[in-house]
């Protein structure tokens, strides 16, 4: 399999049709190697237009998402971001490829020991995984520039949003199968905010997101 052409097709076939305009989104996804993150038994699968499993109930998004999540997160350098559900690590490394540092949690030992390992394979020394339950974030490094959430949840909390800094973007897919909304909500002033859906798409659950009505205190 030539590794190389597969990612070239992965951005200009894939990718790029689905409105991933940023170069330096598209230069990213062409620099970090989506293969060393995926399970080894899938490495021939690492570039579809598909979702990989990673056992536990997990799996990694299609490759289109994680492009147009990074796009809308418009991350700067000196940006502290929050991901929930870390998974293979692969995202994490993407943010962590145009932010100051991530904070990324995951509720499985499993997945958050091999996410671990992966970024340390792949030197992102400013990645930190945290192995616990993020469904009301992480407020012990709050607040944050931006957060998003790997996978889908009926309603976005008020713990979540409370942990954004003014200016700050959270973005999570919201609602329930087979349609959901890729949602943007940013922080305009304290206790203020504005949000857009971006798009329809499906993801599987957050584990332990509370389905709608049903509320976490």
């Amino acid at each position: 399999m030539n590794l190389e052409q597969a990612r070239y097709n992965m951005v200009e076939q894939q990718i790029r049709p689905w409105e991933v305009l940023d170069q330096e989104v598209l230069d990213l996804l062409m620099t970090v190697r989506r293969e060393h993150f995926v399970p080894e038994a899938c490495v021939k699968l690492a570039f579809a237009d598909t979702a990989i499993p990673l056992g536990h109930g997990a799996a990694m998004l299609p490759p289109v998402l994680e492009a147009r999540f990074l796009q809308a997160l418009q991350l700067h350098k000196a940006d502290k971001v929050l991901e929930v559900g870390t998974g293979s690590g692969y995202m994490a490394a993407l943010l962590g490829a145009r932010s100051d540092h991530v904070h990324t949690i995951e509720i499985e030992p499993a997945l958050a020991a091999r996410a671990r390992a992966n970024l340390q394979h792949e030197c992102a020394d400013n990645v930190t995984v945290i192995e616990g339950d993020g469904i009301r974030g992480w407020p012990a490094q709050a607040p944050y520039d931006a957060i998003l959430l790997s996978g889908s949840v009926a309603e976005i909390s008020d713990a979540l949003l409370a942990q954004l800094k003014v200016g700050g973007r959270l973005l999570a897919v919201v609602g329930d199968a087979p349609l959901m909304q890729a949602r943007l909500v940013t922080c305009v002033a304290e206790g203020r905010f504005q949000s857009v859906n971006l798009f329809e798409t499906s993801i599987p659950r957050l584990r332990n997101a509370p389905e709608r009505g049903i509320f976490v205190f």
